[in-house]
Formats: C-alpha cells, sequence, structure tokens
C-alpha cells in the first residue's frame, strides 16, 4: 500500500520524534515506571494529540491512516508513549462525535494541547469484556447526577485531571441504560486507588478510580442519556486500529534489533545471521510484520471511507497482537542470554506486547466478532 505524500510526511515526522526523545528515554522510563511528563508535553506541542480531530476544534484534521501511522511509528520508540497518543485520540473522537459545543470548547483544547490529562473510565473488577457488568451508578440528583463506584486498571489514573466514566444511569435498562459522564477529577468524591506495576508498557500509568457521592452538573452528560454503550462501541474500531498500530511497532522494533544483532553476533565462527535458522526467524518475523502493517493499513482505509471496518479492525489487532508477541519471543531467542537481561531492548519489547492481546478487546473476543461478521453474511 503505497502512502500519499502527506502520509509519508506524517511518518517521517512521528519516527523522528520518537528516534530522538522516545527511544533515548525508553529504557529509564521502563526501569523507573515514571509517567513521561517532558515528552507528552513535547507531543502536545509537535501536533501528535488528536490526530483525526478537525483543525477547527484544534486538532491535526487528519485521517485515520495516519492515527495508525503515528501510533507504528510512536510504539516503535516505546509503546508507553503511543499508549498516550491512542487514549487522547479515544476521548477526543468521543467529544468530536457527541460532546456538545460548550464540551468541546472546555476540553479538546487543553487535552490536545497536553494541558490536561484524560483517563476512559470503563473496566471494573466483574465487568472486563463484558461491558454489561458494570455497576457503577449515576443516579439523577436535581437537574444534575450523583455518581458512584470504582474504575479498575484505568490507563492514566494515577495522573488524570479529567475522567470519561461509563455508568448506568437506568438499572433495568440493560445496555439501553448505560450513560457517559466527563468528571473533573478535582471534584470532591473522586479519589485515586495506588498505581499498579505492569508486565510492559511500565510508564504508562494504571490505577483504579473511585467515585462516592460525586455531584455532577447537567453539562457532565456526555451526548444522550443511555446512549452511553453505543457512544463507547463507535469508537472501538479506531481503537482497535490504534492498538493494532502500537503492536506493529513494536514489531517493527523487534525486527530491526534481531537484523542487527544477528549480523554481529557470532557463533562458531560466524555470524549467527549466515545460520538458516536464524534467516527463516528473520523472514517470518519480516512477513509478520508487513502482513500485520498491511491489515491495519487496510482497516483504517476502511473507517476513512466509511465502510464497516468491524471485522477490519477486529483481523488487524488480532493479528497483530498474536505477531507481536510470537515474534518478540523470536527477537529474544535471537539475542540469546543477553535478550533475557533487563535493560535489552528486546526484553522490553516482549514484555510490551502481551497487553496487545488483552486491552481494547481480547484476541478471543476478536475472534468471536471476525467469526459472527462471518457467518452473518
Amino acid at each position: 500500500m503505497e502512502l500519499s505524500t502527506e502520509h509519508r510526511q506524517v511518518a517521517d515526522m512521528a519516527r523522528r520524534f520518537a528516534d530522538d526523545l522516545i527511544r533515548p528515554e525508553a529504557e529509564r522510563l521502563d526501569r523507573e515506571e515514571v509517567f513521561a511528563g517532558d515528552i507528552y508535553r513535547a507531543m502536545g506541542e509537535n501536533g501528535l494529540f488528536g490526530i483525526t480531530v478537525p483543525e477547527a476544534l484544534g486538532g491535526a484534521g487528519l485521517d485515520c491512516l495516519a492515527y495508525s501511522i503515528v501510533m507504528e511509528e510512536l510504539s516503535r520508540g516505546y509503546a508507553s508513549i503511543a499508549d498516550q497518543c491512542g487514549l487522547v485520540e479515544l476521548v477526543t473522537t468521543l467529544l468530536v462525535q457527541h460532546g456538545s459545543p460548550a464540551q468541546q470548547d472546555r476540553w479538546i483544547g487543553p487535552i490536545v494541547r497536553a494541558e490536561k490529562r484524560a483517563a476512559y473510565c470503563i473496566t471494573e473488577a466483574g465487568a472486563g469484556s463484558d461491558v454489561s457488568g458494570i455497576k457503577t451508578t449515576a443516579v439523577k440528583q436535581g437537574a444534575g447526577w450523583r455518581l458512584n463506584g470504582a474504575k479498575l486498571w484505568i490507563h492514566n489514573a494515577p495522573v488524570a485531571d479529567v475522567a470519561f466514566v461509563l455508568a448506568r444511569t437506568d438499572l433495568a435498562a440493560g445496555k439501553r441504560g448505560m450513560s457517559i459522564f466527563v468528571v473533573d477529577c478535582a471534584l470532591p468524591g473522586v479519589t485515586r486507588g495506588p498505581k499498579e506495576h505492569k508486565l510492559g508498557q511500565r510508564s504508562s500509568q494504571v490505577g483504579e478510580l473511585n467515585f462516592e457521592n460525586v455531584e455532577l452538573g447537567p453539562e457532565a452528560l456526555l451526548g444522550t442519556e443511555g446512549r452511553g454503550f453505543h457512544m463507547m462501541m463507535s469508537v472501538l474500531e479506531k481503537g482497535r486500529v490504534g492498538i493494532a498500530s502500537l503492536a506493529v511497532g513494536i514489531l517493527q522494533a523487534a525486527l530491526e534489533a534481531s537484523l542487527e544483532q544477528a549480523r554481529i553476533r557470532r557463533q562458531f565462527g560466524q555470524a549467527i545471521a549466515e545460520f538458516q535458522a536464524i534467516q527463516f526467524m528473520l523472514a517470518d518475523m519480516a512477513k509478520d510484520t508487513e502482513a500485520a502493517r498491511l491489515l491495519v493499513r487496510s482497516a483504517a482505509g476502511k473507517i476513512d471511507a466509511r465502510l464497516d471496518a468491524t471485522a477490519a479492525a477486529s483481523m488487524a489487532k488480532c493479528f497483530a497482537g498474536d505477531a507481536a508477541v510470537l515474534h518478540t519471543g523470536n527477537a529474544i531467542q535471537i539475542f540469546g542470554g543477553s535478550g533475557y537481561i533487563r535493560g535489552y531492548e528486546v526484553e522490553r519489547l516482549y514484555r510490551d506486547a502481551k497487553i496487545t492481546q488483552i486491552y481494547e478487546g481480547t484476541n478471543q473476543i476478536q475472534r468471536v466478532i471476525i467469526a459472527r461478521k462471518l457467518l452473518s453474511a
């Protein structure tokens, strides 16, 4: 798939940003498990947030293909950083598609400029892949709402300024009784649990957000009451393309590191690149990286053309995530014992890859979606 001049320029800009600012800091950020505040602000200054947000609302005004390219290049530097781009894209898309002019004016600009940090709050102790299991409630109180509940494993929870919270507003209406609220994290009753210590993507902050009798005004409701599940689903395709792109970036980084190591590491008097077993591993890694990239760009193209991208996004996410886990493991094999040592890039890539099979819908759920699409045709 040949990229346009504009898309190549986007790729070059994002790659330079990753090479200059992200890659030199990736090992330290992973080791210290700290939020990359300086890089986050630089992303806002360089237009790497809100890729598809219209320019009139403060974004870059580009398409989903450009977003997928940015995600890949940032993830090639460090997946935790790409995660921030993906999170901003998710919440700003919600605001663009469903927010009131007042909500857009208040939140989109500060989020895109990296002045405010956002969290997207769906997951609970009994509700992961099965969103219908959420127990957080928002009960009408005069013109506003009273929010109660707890959200678990929430990206950016330890550092968020604003939370987009899915809650039940009608207990008897099932999925039609859910709504999304835009919650200022400085409000009384909003508290944070401890930061989680994760296997991978350790600079990306994850934790709990708790809501105890949080009083919200009517302006906190995003879109229409009872349409929260629908609104959440409306951004999932783009979200899955984003995670698939992140997985491709991990694959590309693993391939580049493996090629370099295969040329310089010597065994039995020759570079290990001379051994057919290593050549086959490299060939499979390159093959699957390219296949994942094409699946991602095909899904992004469908979104941009306003076609049904449900199966395409699930295929891209599932294939890219599985390939990232497989081939970062193979990269460690190419490095030998050193690949198993903390501080080597491929060891981090292996840990960073695993979550791509889990978040934004597990790869088992992606297979269910793909199969349903096939059988309903």
